[in-house]
């Protein structure tokens, strides 16, 4: 259900040009328009939508009721909307930010009347009817996810550990010969020592590291309901060469655990002394499944 609807209808690259660009500005559906669906909830007060650009100027943020569920959806142009469009938008960093902010407000408005489930960004049907057809469909798998977030939010954990400097010794050449060509007895050995030594000393602090992620991640797990560990990112992606991130992980939480939550993580910083951020409470993304 995720992604971009190719079946029945015209193709959704036609273009909108003469009396179909005058019913885009009035928010009239036509053919030149697809149905972008942004979540499911139980129920929505359209007031909460208000004022929400979403991601189609000109078109109101609405509600589609399909069987006891409803749909937060948008008419958009769909030829500004095709899946050649949405790749152009994928690989420009400023485009593809700005469509997931406005997707992001839009899901998080529909949260405050109650469990939210978020679908992925881009997913479009070719009309109103279309989109009711396949969401009803998945009714009662969506009816599950939606019992499973009820009275949950999702809140993300990062735990940082500091980058350890470079031993001198641990870029230090190989000491040179001596005149006469021959090292002094037992330098050699000495060397391959030392950078045993450096080895077994960066073994070390990575199994520590790797301990310190799993004490932290089963410590949070035992206060939610369900937990997701995130491939951490890398130096090189977050541009912070001075420490390093050991977990990246997302916990579902109700909302009476969430002050041990923020107890628990206060505490894991100062019995492990590593860095721990705390984000949320957010939508719970990451616990909706594959709808």
């Amino acid at each position: 259900m995720t992604g971009i609807d190719t079946a029945d209808g015209g193709a959704p690259g036609s273009d909108a040009t003469g009396s179909d660009a005058s019913a885009e500005r009035s928010g009239t559906p036509d053919a030149a328009t697809a149905t972008y669906v942004f979540a499911v909830c139980r129920r929505l007060d359209p007031a909460v939508l208000g004022g929400l650009a979403g991601l189609a100027a000109g078109f109101p943020v609405r509600g589609l009721r399909f069987g006891p569920l409803t749909a937060v959806v948008q008419h958009v142009p769909a030829a500004e909307f095709s899946e050649d469009a949405w790749q152009q938008r994928l690989s420009d960093r400023a485009e593809l930010e700005h469509c997931a902010r406005a997707h992001h407000e839009v899901v998080t408005a529909a949260a405050a009347c109650g469990p939210t489930a978020p679908l992925a960004l881009a997913t479009l049907y070719r009309g109103d009817e279309r989109a009711r057809q396949a969401l009803e469909a998945d009714t009662d798998r969506f009816t599950a996810v939606l019992a499973r977030i009820e009275d949950h939010a999702e809140w993300g954990v990062k735990v940082y550990l500091p980058t350890p400097s470079p031993t001198p010794s641990a870029t230090a050449p190989a000491p040179p010969l001596p005149q006469g060509g021959r090292a002094p007895r037992g330098a050699g050995r000495a060397y391959l020592e030392r950078k045993r030594g450096l080895h077994q000393a960066r073994e070390h602090r990575h199994d520590r590291a790797l301990q310190t992620a799993e004490d932290i991640d089963a410590a949070l797990s035992r206060l939610a309901t369900a937990a997701r560990r995130l491939r951490p990112h890398s130096p090189e992606m977050t541009g912070e060469k001075h420490r390093l991130q050991i977990l990246n992980a997302a916990y579902l939480v109700t909302s009476v655990c969430e002050k041990r939550l923020r107890d628990a993580v206060a505490g894991l910083r100062h019995r492990t002394g590593a860095e721990v951020e705390l984000s949320g409470p957010w939508v719970p993304y990451s616990f909706v499944g594959e709808v």
